[in-house]
């Protein structure tokens, strides 16, 4: 053996060796053990007469002449499954991505043991992540998305996507994830989309969906709504502004959206207004006046501000919600004046295409310098210090901006199919339990409080919703933007453009369209043929389609996959994610099969920097999984972020976990390289067998077999790195190896257990114990050809 293991000489050369061979599909690993059958080493240990033996692990196919056909052999025992969370298909692997060593770590166990192990890799769409980014490389080539139709955008980010796509790929290789590469799954593959447009017809079926006009959370920077799980709320201060409105006062931290203003509201049990109730009020503005009512709802705090409050319905949603429950009192409709690029629309000239900002300063600026016919200010105070939570988008961190827009919902609670009921249900008689301190309880908070599903998204990247409008008698109410004949952005009713295009051209050229709530549509992959039809425009929410993830990569496999690996055994992913996928999955999965989509759910917390900061790329401390796996090697990387990892809890690691773990393969090359020389040239005190501490030896190493995978068998793998790491080092190296030096261990243990910790070593740290491995192979200490396939160690009698 070399003095010294070289990572980088040695990590390629075996993840290529595993890959040739083969080793990461299930159906391979089978014959591969079935041609090790002579091998006493082999983990099932077959022989030809097991071939009949109902207790045996395997079986083996037969042949035309009914004759067992030794080239192939089938699972009859235990299953293990998981199928990785998709990492985006165009983006270089970030830290969270490389604690995938924790599903590696589990399969390679399972692996070993002998059961019938698949990890089904893929990559996400990730739709508005994506179009966001590729956006911004048209900004920068003075382009934008207006500048093409839909079909044409849609292709362009294809491109851009499928050119990128392999980083991602090669970089999960790098890290010496084990995943069969054979079943390759892309979110947006012909036969994904397939199974997602099935589903959204089921739940159509079933009842489960509907389209409904309502107040939904809208970035503007995006351009797309989102559902309430992907609005993040933060705690921010404010200017809280005291405006006078007739005989009252009201309190707003958003003076901009006062053309909006549809009534007052009060407390009912408010002393101060109750003579005010039900009036209609004259309410004068530096630009006019209207006459407003004042109503009385429970939702208005008294002790904020004044306690009385605007009523807008179409930019708040509690407002929104206020104005259903007295629509009746109030005689106003509701009109938005806001729009989807965030410019005041339906107000007075002067604010009309302002941004939110600018309008809000204007419309200041306007209440500051008008005085009344008394000579009196209608802006009384203003409150700079006001502490407030507002919603932000989770992916670009922009203000979310509440519009009322037509949207596609999913029924979560309904009286005939209970998407959150079914779920609870799961968690309750335990078909799916949660490994992560604290997170169940957060689990069952969210389904207990969970809103129907918005799952439009108004992007072009993803999944096209299956609807189709009748424009028959509906030209009036469907607004059309698309490209003319010069290349250039129209917008306005279908009606209008119909005089000038036919509603071919129109819809070959088209980027997006908007039908009134009252337009009847068809759900259906094809275009119907009963008259005309435009298709809607907008997208699948991303994570309608991921959370079928786990059944559409197994029915669109193997043809038996997934009866063979269904329900998942474990999904693992970051805690972080659990409401807007975890529990989504479960609510798709029991709707689609029946059955929850997972038996384990394994939460690993957020990696941190090694002062325990969380880390972000203003604070300079983002760790790069491969900048750190080309300076200490994958196996150091993988080691580092596993070792003493607890699910749902936050891990810190940094340069010196990395130096450590270093350390270990360096450790674990010498012991080997050791014990090998010691083998071809023993000292004059080394004994080969029945030395005095042989024996104790033995039972040592026993107890340490059956407590790593009592660890692996509870889901605790960070324990069992932990116990790995010091039982190597500290006995096996620095006890036992100093002992044999003076004949009190044998080589014959010696060697036993530098196969055994290999064997235990190798879910962690597979590139180094696999050299290793290849080493001993090729001196024959071993008869397996690769470690990846060969038995995990069971204690000795």
């Amino acid at each position: 053996m070399d003095s010294r293991y070289d990572f980088k000489l040695s990590e390629e050369k075996i993840y290529k060796l595993w890959e040739e061979a083969d080793a990461f599909n299930p159906d391979s690993v089978l014959k591969l053990r079935q041609n090790d059958a002579d091998n006493p080493d082999s983990v099932l240990k077959l022989r030809q007469a097991d071939a009949f033996n109902p207790d045996s692990k395997i079986e083996l196919q037969k042949d035309k002449n009914n004759q067992p056909n030794k080239g192939t052999a089938v699972a009859t025992g235990n299953k293990f499954s998981i199928v990785l969370p998709p990492p985006n298909a165009n983006d270089p692997l970030h830290v969270g991505h490389a604690m995938y060593v924790v599903e590696d770590v589990m399969i390679r166990y399972h692996r070993m043991l002998g059961d019938d192990t698949l990890w089904i890799p893929g990559t996400d769409h990730a739709g508005i992540e994506t179009q966001f980014v590729f956006e911004k490389k048209l900004k920068k080539e003075g382009k934008s998305r207006f500048n093409f139709d839909r079909k044409s955008l849609y292709q362009m980010i294809w491109q851009y996507v499928q050119e990128n796509s392999e980083v991602a790929v090669d970089q999960l290789k790098k890290l010496g994830f084990s995943l069969d590469w054979s079943r390759f799954k892309f979110t947006l593959d012909e036969d994904i989309v397939a199974e997602v447009l099935e589903t959204f017809q089921s739940l159509y079926r079933d009842g489960l969906i509907y389209r409904d006009f309502k107040l939904v959370n809208y970035c503007t920077k995006c351009g797309t709504s989102y559902s309430e799980l992907e609005v993040d709320h933060v705690e921010r201060i404010d200017p809280l502004y005291t405006i006078q409105y007739g005989p009252l006062q009201v309190s707003t931290v958003r003076p901009e959206t006062i053309f909006g203003d549809v009534a007052i509201a009060v407390n009912p049990n408010d002393p101060r207004y109750k003579e005010y109730v039900g009036k209609h009020l004259e309410v004068e503005f530096p630009w006019g006046k209207k006459t407003m009512i004042v109503i009385a709802d429970e939702y208005v705090d008294p002790k904020f501000g004044t306690g009385a409050v605007k009523v807008t319905p179409y930019h708040d949603a509690n407002d929104f919600q206020m104005w259903e429950t007295h629509k009746n009192e109030i005689i106003e409709q509701p009109i938005p004046v806001i729009d989807t690029s965030g410019k005041i629309i339906n107000s007075p000239d002067k604010y009309n295409n302002l941004g939110v900002v600018n309008a809000r300063e204007a419309v200041l600026k306007d209440y500051k310098s008008y005085k009344t016919a008394e000579g009196k200010s209608l802006l009384i105070s203003v409150n700079e210090k006001y502490t407030h939570s507002v919603g932000t988008c989770y992916r670009c961190g922009r203000l979310i901006e509440p519009l009322p827009l037509p949207q596609f919902f999913i029924k979560v609670a309904d009286d005939k199919i209970n998407l959150v009921q079914n779920a609870l249900n799961a968690l309750d008689t335990n078909e799916t339990k949660i490994f992560g301190a604290g997170r169940e309880k957060i689990l069952r908070h969210w389904l207990n409080n969970l809103k129907d599903w918005n799952i439009s998204r108004q992007i072009t990247w993803g999944i096209s919703i299956p609807v189709w409008y009748k424009t028959d008698g509906n030209e009036e109410n469907i607004i059309v933007n698309f490209l003319d004949k010069e290349n250039q952005y129209q917008t306005g009713l279908l009606s209008d453009w119909l005089k000038t295009y036919s509603l071919e051209e129109i819809k070959q050229n088209i980027q997006s369209i908007s039908a009134n709530i009252s337009v009847p549509y068809s759900v259906s992959v094809n275009e119907p043929t009963d008259g005309n039809y435009i298709q809607e425009s907008d997208t699948f929410d991303t994570w309608f389609s991921s959370s079928q993830w786990p059944i559409v990569t197994l029915k669109t496999n193997n043809k038996s996959d997934f009866e063979r690996f269904y329900p998942l055994s474990v999904m693992e992913t970051g805690y972080d994610i659990l409401p807007f996928w975890v529990m989504r999955m479960m609510m798709l999965g029991i709707y689609m099969t029946n059955k929850s989509p997972f038996e384990n759910v394994y939460l690993h917390g957020l990696i941190r920097d090694e002062k325990g900061k969380k880390m972000s790329k203003s604070k300079g401390n983002v760790i790069n999984p491969i900048e750190v796996k080309s300076e200490f090697g994958a196996d150091a990387l993988r080691m580092a972020l596993i070792i003493r990892s607890t699910p749902g809890q936050d891990k810190s690691v940094g340069k010196p976990d990395f130096k450590a773990m270093r350390n270990l393969t360096n450790k674990t090359w010498n012991a080997a390289r050791f014990i090998i020389m010691m083998t071809e040239e023993p000292h004059d005190k080394t004994v080969t067998e029945n030395s005095p501490l042989d024996q104790e030896f033995d039972q040592k190493l026993n107890d340490i077999i059956v407590e790593v995978t009592q660890h692996f068998s509870n889901l605790k793998v960070g324990l069992a790195a932990e116990v790995v790491y010091n039982e190597f080092w500290h006995w096996f190296c620095d006890i036992c190896i100093e002992k044999s030096k003076d004949g009190d261990v044998s080589l014959k243990k010696l060697s036993y257990g530098l196969i055994t910790f290999l064997k235990l070593l190798h879910p962690f740290m597979p590139f180094v114990t696999e050299t290793i491995w290849q080493e001993l192979l090729e001196k024959k200490v071993v008869k397996n050809k690769l470690l990846i396939v060969s038995d995990w160690p069971t204690p000795v009698s």
